[in-house]
């Protein structure tokens, strides 16, 4: 296969699998009732915590694309959030990791075991997945150990005396002896756990039994005849098994916040020390034109493959941001007003009952939606990626009628460029607020067509527009702008991937100094945290970080992927729901 035939093949690969992450989140969605479930990184959240599995059978191949594997994961999931309580069972829970694996896994199967009501679709997935890992197990080689087949023979007899089934025939045989072992020193515990598979308090007495013995089973533990080679032992080989995912790093980051002293006195509201050298600039005018048109093309070559239906987007638009506004009259019609200019036809035509017409109306939009995005240095790694979010908002957003604005911003130097030298030259007074070149790009304004300002855009590719971000002025800038909009609805979207940052600022005054102006701009625009909703809707979308200290409605996405429909269409959920502050 050829090198763009493969590219093409991972692509693909790659959209099917964040398509069935996408739909494992929207299933847990739907069955527990909460919006927070995500993913982002490959790695499942609710809210700002990483959801750890904790079962072996349902953590799933990196390579895998069995929607049936990903439909029993949510099922699972769902059930364990629905019927066991975390913190009960951290009780008892061992530290050692076989024990513990066991303890863990026997929960998974205790809620499992809870199925009730006519749910036969969730009761095969489940069985399916699980009879599919015992035979990826054992093909896998993992029972040719001690140690592998006690742990698998255990979660065998354990599963088939809480579902009251049978084993799988294909394993008889192989745990014949094993069983006659284990059943007579486990059969109190094992009898235990089906009947008081509803009491979890109760059910967690007799699992830890089961860990316990498994745990004096492998006291002074070491493989026979393999101590000189550390690479062959059956810990090793189970260590993706045995991992409980305590270790992992399970949180979005959050951006950064806290008290700034110098506006906490009050004595000091925000300032800028100079803004002779702040700027406002088209896009583009920042690119050479040649380089420009190579960025465009570049990002036409990666927005043709995403294949993003952007019509669907587009009526979603328009359903949700129009009013009807009447348009004339509709003529011929069989009821409605009487039209005066037909009725002769009633005298020369008695059975015609076109003699009607009605008002029509039309869907106008009623809102305006502007998209600001952060272009410090630190979303350089992402600026492809949001072009191509950018310019398919903006389309399906023109297809429907919406007026729309692009904004950016950034600064035009780094640690302060002309705006310190200054402050140096004066002789460092103290306090002297916001100390740089603070800079606001224009990629599309309100009343451009899609079409012509599409080039523009491709300017988020080029690395050194990206510097540092002041993002209170230009969250005030663009609510400025879009309250001179005569529309009913307005609603700003914020793109960012951290708290606001400008190191001569910062150094001058305190660390907290932009992000508390930041703060204080959302809640007077966009109100909240006890008052009253402001005359914008303001919402923050965070590429791999959790905005909500600043923004009340906030999303994190993960850009590390494709872009795709379920990306688009979370965001889009986001935009057009309603505040409820």
């Amino acid at each position: 296969m050829s090198a763009a035939g493969e590219a093409a093949l991972a692509l693909a690969r790659q959209r099917r699998q964040q398509y069935l992450e996408e739909l494992e989140a929207a299933v847990l969605r739907a069955h527990t009732g909460e919006h927070d479930w995500f993913y982002a990184g490959r790695r499942l959240y609710r809210g700002a915590s990483r959801v750890a599995l904790r079962a072996p059978h349902l953590k799933l191949a990196e390579d895998c694309l069995s929607l049936a594997d990903y439909r029993a994961v949510s099922d699972a999931l769902a059930l364990r959030q629905r019927f066991s309580d975390d913190r009960l069972h951290q009780r008892l829970r061992p530290e050692e990791p076989e024990p513990r694996l066991i303890y863990d896994w026997l929960e998974q199967c205790r809620v499992e075991a809870l199925l009730d009501g006519p749910a036969p679709g969730m009761a095969r997935n489940l069985k399916a997945r699980f009879e599919r890992w015992s035979l990826d197990y054992h093909h896998a080689q993992l029972t040719e150990s001690a140690l592998g087949l006690l742990l698998f023979c255990v979660i065998q007899i354990s599963r088939s005396r809480l579902m009251a089934a049978p084993m799988l025939e294909e394993f008889e045989d192989l745990l014949e002896a094993t069983r006659a072992n284990i059943v007579p020193a486990l059969g109190h515990a094992l009898a235990g756990l089906r009947r008081e598979r509803h009491d979890q308090r109760g059910f967690q007495e007799h699992a830890r039994d089961i860990a316990d013995w498994i745990a004096a089973q492998l006291e002074g533990y070491e493989p026979q005849g393999e101590r000189e080679d550390e690479a062959k032992d059956p810990r090793r080989a189970l260590a993706l098994l045995l991992d409980s995912e305590d270790e992992l790093d399970d949180e979005v980051p959050l951006a950064a916040t806290g008290q700034s002293r110098t506006l906490a006195d009050g004595a000091h509201r925000y300032r800028a020390f100079t803004t002779a050298y702040d700027s406002e600039r088209e896009a583009d005018s920042l690119v050479r034109q040649a380089q420009l048109e190579e960025y465009r093309a570049r990002l036409d070559e990666r927005l043709h493959a995403q294949k993003v239906n952007v019509r669907r987007l587009a009526r979603q638009f328009r359903r949700h941001l129009s009013v009807a506004d009447r348009d004339g009259w509709q003529d011929g019609e069989e009821s409605g007003v009487i039209d005066g200019r037909r009725l002769s036809q009633i005298v020369s035509s008695p059975q015609e009952r076109r003699v009607f017409r009605r008002e029509r109306y039309r869907p106008v939009s009623d809102a305006q939606i502007t998209l600001l995005i952060d272009c410090s240095g630190s979303m350089k790694a992402h600026g492809e990626s949001i072009a191509m979010l950018v310019e398919l908002l903006t389309r399906a957003l023109d297809m429907a009628g919406v007026d729309s604005e692009v904004l950016g911003f950034t600064t035009a130097a780094w640690n302060g460029g002309r705006a310190q030298r200054d402050w140096l030259k004066a002789g460092r007074p103290a306090t002297p607020g916001r100390l740089n070149e603070a800079r606001h790009l224009i990629f599309k304004d309100a009343q451009q067509p899609w079409r012509r300002a599409r080039k523009r855009f491709a300017a988020l590719l080029k690395a050194d527009l990206y510097k540092e971000g002041i993002d209170g002025e230009a969250v005030e800038w663009a609510c400025q702008r879009l309250m001179a909009a005569d529309v009913n609805r307005r609603l700003l979207v914020v793109i960012s991937d951290g708290s606001p940052s400008d190191s001569a600022t910062n150094l001058a005054n305190d660390r907290h100094y932009l992000d508390n102006h930041l703060r204080s701009v959302v809640a007077t625009f966009g109100g909240g945290n006890g008052r009253r909703p402001g005359p914008i809707d303001i919402i923050g979308l965070g590429v791999g970080l959790d905005l909500s200290p600043y923004y009340a409605r906030h999303r994190v996405i993960a850009l590390d992927q494709t872009l795709d429909n379920a990306l688009l269409d979370e965001v889009v959920e986001l935009m057009l729901s309603r505040r409820r502050y």
